[in-house]
């Protein structure tokens, strides 16, 4: 029985990895905030409208309190996600935390070329978007350095990098 939750920044690339990790190891991979919208049938955004962050943020670990409890499973979290109620305490608990690193320039070039609308970043400029990225992750990188983990992922742009970026992390949790 296994359990691999990763976290970081958002555009740090958790979905992307975890998705490709499960692959590679046959575990079922769930994606918190697609979890949260299937059991809740609404978007985050609108969670975040209807409730405001306190009350998304309940929603949030009460569904990872739910989902790491399955076995031989993959979550990657929300970003947000280890900065609140003791969730980061709960998912080291649970199983093998992993720490997706990487720069505020890399975690900004991720986010522009991303396909998903992300409310927080609309109507940001470039500087205000590195700006704005480069205080959150200063404020919740004390969080996601409590992971038993942490894996590199400034270099992710293309396929091959994301292989060898899964291959150093099964490594890494002896997989």
């Amino acid at each position: 029985m296994r359990r691999i939750i990763i976290i970081g920044y958002m555009g740090a690339g958790k979905t992307t990895v975890g998705r490709a990790l499960a692959k590679e190891t046959g575990m079922q991979f769930y994606d918190l905030d697609w979890y949260i919208e299937a059991r809740m049938h609404k978007t985050v955004p609108q969670l975040f409208a209807e409730r405001g962050e306190d009350g998304f943020r309940r929603v949030e670990s009460n569904m990872l309190h739910e989902a790491a409890e399955f076995e031989d499973v993959i979550i990657s979290s929300g970003g947000g996600t280890p900065c609140f109620f003791d969730n980061m305490e709960y998912m080291n608990a649970q199983g093998d935390t992993v720490y997706l690193k990487a720069s505020p320039d890399v975690l900004c070039a991720h986010l522009k070329m991303g396909k998903v609308k992300r409310p927080l970043l609309e109507g940001k400029s470039e500087e205000e978007l590195r700006s704005f990225v480069a205080s959150q992750l200063e404020q919740r990188e004390p969080y996601y350095m409590k992971a038993k983990h942490v894996l590199d992922v400034n270099l992710l742009d293309n396929y091959e990098k994301v292989h060898n970026s899964v291959e150093r992390l099964r490594e890494m949790l002896s997989l």
